[in-house]
Formats: C-alpha cells, structure tokens, sequence
C-alpha cells in the first residue's frame, strides 16, 4: 500500500467473517469445490491491498450497477452515514473475479472511481 493509506473512515481494516462464505457460494457456481475451498483459504492468509473501483470494474470486465440499485444506494447512504464498509474480496483468473463486494466496488465507483479500496486478491490455482 506504499504511498497509499487505507481510509478508515470508510473502510474496515479486514473483511467481515461473513465475506468468505458469500465468496465461497459465488466461486461455488465457477469451480470445483475443492478448488474454492483453497481460494478462500487463501484469500484469508492474504495482505489487504488498495485498487481502485475503476480499476477493478475494467480488469473484471463487469459493468457498473444503476445508482439506483438498493444494494448500491445501500452502500452509499452506508458510506455517507459513517458506516464502514468490508473489504472485497478478488481472485485473478483471464478476468478478475470479483468474489465479494461487487456492490461495494460500484457504491465506492458513484463517490469517486478513483477512491481506494482495500482487496484481498488471490488467483486461481
């Protein structure tokens, strides 16, 4: 995270125990389970790093969620509240998947899209 400091006044320092198996049932759908099951373990024993939303967006090919979306607008109003959002969670593969947080990477996209936000990222084994 060399020059760039994580915004703890949005973001929580590690993903919520809850992440991993939100990302668990999404890879559920993209590989074997055997394979998912060493990607989350990975994704727990890796450093939080700091992209950004637009980054993140081009590099998973996936297209920005409406503004409107409640889990977007959720996310916002979260952000503008104080509320902390988690960390999302990627895995690099020929496009990056994004494992969890795919909503929290579009709300952070709508306040700025070059606002930081902490990743674990591990890739495909």
């Amino acid at each position: 995270m060399a020059d760039r400091k994580l915004d703890t006044k949005i973001w929580l320092r590690n993903p919520r125990d809850s992440n991993y198996p939100a990302a668990a049932d999404y890879l559920d759908l993209l590989l074997p389970k055997n394979r998912v099951q060493k990607i989350v373990s990975e994704l727990k024993k890796e450093k939080t790093v700091l992209k950004k939303a637009k980054d993140i967006l081009r590099a998973s090919q996936l297209p920005l969620l409406p503004a409107d979306n409640v889990h977007v607008k959720e996310n916002i109003e979260k952000v503008r509240s104080g509320k902390k959002l988690s960390p999302v969670l990627l895995v690099r593969n020929e496009r990056l998947i994004v494992a969890d947080g795919y909503h929290r990477v579009c709300s952070i996209y709508y306040l700025s899209e070059d606002f930081d936000i902490p990743c674990r990222i591990t890739d495909i084994r």
